[in-house]
């Protein structure tokens, strides 16, 4: 399990490195949902997403020999902008591996970056040619599957929980390997020992839940529009930390996420993406559970969507 102090380290490890994202409370969230809402805007982050975090701390832990093997990545889309963004930085040579659904400005973004973008047809497939790329000989930078990366998630957790203080009971985060939520959890349950944390995922992208249901990780189908949320499996690193620190996985309709998307641009004056916008849905289930005592924490963890994207799902889903 993930500690306080290997969260800490990791903070003062990527300090330099990356931004220290607002922690704001949203009067135009609070005012749709009925109680206070603070929001954690990591979109606001170097690349528009929380993966900055995890991608820097493992880089800069890398020997030196690893680091000149080059590094590999398979990605959903904001794990592999991170990758070569931060990459190139430190001067890292860097290759992602993607599906072809991942999004078209999340291959435009890693290529411009520099990084050698290598697509496939699946996320399954994307996942075994990043293993044959270690195989190689390539320093393997997993999305999820690393407690270094998993202590950088974790920075977000810490930030919010000093930034916040006491203002909340209750903290929401997405789950797609289960990365973020695992650092989160174990940042908060360490400095916030009260607050719950509920994990969402979106149908077709339930990694999290069904391992939750089956006693371990699964192998699942995917068939979500959510990307960046489409993991083939959890890994029994974050399995173990959700199963101990956090209260219950919610799940919610990709229709749902896109919508709360369209909120959060209304209510919040944030331009999210549906990773980020499954949250909103889920937050009104945590109310119907806990009642209107709650404060809700919100991490939201990413904003990579183009108004292409977005105009093409509401038209899916019809949605104005």
């Amino acid at each position: 399990m993930i500690g306080i102090s290997d969260i800490e380290a990791a903070a003062g490890l990527i300090a330099e490195h990356v931004v220290r994202t607002p922690t704001v409370p949203s009067p135009g969230l609070s005012a749709l949902l009925g109680v206070p809402v603070t929001t954690k805007l990591e979109l606001l982050q170097r690349t528009g997403s929380f993966k900055s975090r995890g991608a820097t701390a493992k880089l800069l832990s890398l020997s030196e020999a690893d680091r000149a093997a080059g590094v590999a990545a398979v990605s959903g889309g904001n794990h592999g902008i991170a990758l070569a963004v931060m990459a190139a930085a430190l001067e890292v040579k860097a290759t992602v591996v993607m599906p072809r659904s991942a999004p078209s400005r999340a291959v435009e973004l890693a290529g411009a970056a520099g990084a050698s973008v290598r697509l496939t047809d699946t996320m399954g497939e994307a996942f075994a040619l990043v293993e044959r790329l270690r195989d190689e000989g390539l320093t393997l930078v997993h999305p999820f599957d690393d407690p270094m990366v998993i202590a950088g998630q974790g920075t977000v957790g810490l930030e919010f929980a000093d930034d916040a203080g006491d203002e909340l009971t209750d903290v929401l985060v997405s789950i797609g390997g289960g990365g973020l939520i695992a650092g989160v959890a174990a940042a908060l349950r360490a400095r916030r020992p009260g607050v719950r944390i509920w994990g969402v995922e979106t149908e077709g992208a339930q990694a999290m839940s069904e391992a939750l249901a089956a006693g371990g990780p699964v192998p699942v189908a995917l068939s979500s529009i959510v990307s960046t949320l489409s993991a083939p499996s959890v890994s029994q690193l974050t399995y173990d930390h959700v199963a101990a620190l956090v209260e219950e996985v919610l799940v919610v309709p990709d229709e749902e996420a896109v919508r709360g998307c369209l909120d959060l641009a209304e209510h919040a004056k944030l331009w999210t993406e549906p990773a980020a916008g499954c949250l909103l849905p889920a937050a009104r289930r945590v109310l119907e559970r806990v009642g209107d005592g709650a404060r809700l924490g919100l991490v939201v963890c990413g904003g990579n969507a183009t108004t292409s994207d977005m105009s093409a799902w509401a038209r899916r889903f019809g949605l104005r």
